[in-house]
């Protein structure tokens, strides 16, 4: 089993660095997530990410492409609910690469 180590904790991954248990996230998780992917959270980033947490307590599962553009849309304006913009923040994938980074489970229609 994979794992990773944050502030003296061991802190257990799958076999795609995704956590196994959500309650493992924290802020210093998802920056090493993130560096894992090569991604510098921004402001921006981290907008994205709460959003994603709302939609998985609101619907107890992390949205692929279609269902997380709408969402970011309707909560952040049409400027920020489009793929290119998401893209942009999450390469080459924004539905799994911002729910690893959110300690989301992988989206289940993604491959």
């Amino acid at each position: 089993m994979d794992t990773m180590q944050i502030e003296g904790r061991e802190i257990p991954l799958d076999k795609e660095g995704y956590l196994r248990n959500l309650e493992d996230w924290s802020p210093a998780v998802a920056e090493q997530l993130a560096s894992t992917e090569g991604v510098e959270l921004t402001e921006s980033h981290w907008e994205v990410i709460r959003l994603l947490q709302d939609f998985y307590r609101e619907f107890e599962l992390s949205p692929a492409m279609r269902p997380l553009v709408k969402y970011v849309g309707q909560q952040l304006g049409a400027d920020k609910g489009r793929s290119i913009y998401l893209m942009q923040l999450f390469p080459p994938s924004p539905a799994k690469v911002a729910s690893k980074i959110a300690g989301l489970p992988k989206p289940t229609n993604c491959l």
